[in-house]
């Protein structure tokens, strides 16, 4: 698993839990909703802060200073104040642990 990033063992991210991880100088927020991961960069395109923290609606990322809006399958932004998509990343999961990486480069 050359340049994957390990997240946490499957049994320590439980639905609704989340974890941040660094490729670099990229934060990834890795989250489960409802048994599914999904990984996305913990920036806001709006305004450059953290969304980790932030309540999550569904599949729905809520930053938690500005109240904007991203889809955590896509990395669209759903509402103002943001209007650019936030990346998303792979997901793969081995042996019982989560892997992620910003496959971007």
């Amino acid at each position: 698993m050359n340049d994957w990033l390990r997240v946490d063992a499957v049994e320590a991210l439980l639905p609704g839990e989340f974890r941040v991880v660094w490729d670099g100088d990229t934060a990834i927020a890795v989250y489960n909703i409802d048994g599914d991961y999904y990984a996305v960069e913990d920036r806001c395109s709006h305004d450059d802060g953290e969304l980790a923290g932030g309540e999550v609606h569904g599949y729905e990322l809520e930053c938690p200073r500005h109240g904007a809006r991203f889809d955590v399958r896509s990395g669209e932004a759903l509402c103002a104040p943001a209007y650019e998509p936030i990346a998303k990343f792979p997901i793969r999961v081995e042996n019982g642990v989560i892997w992620t990486r910003d496959d971007r480069n």
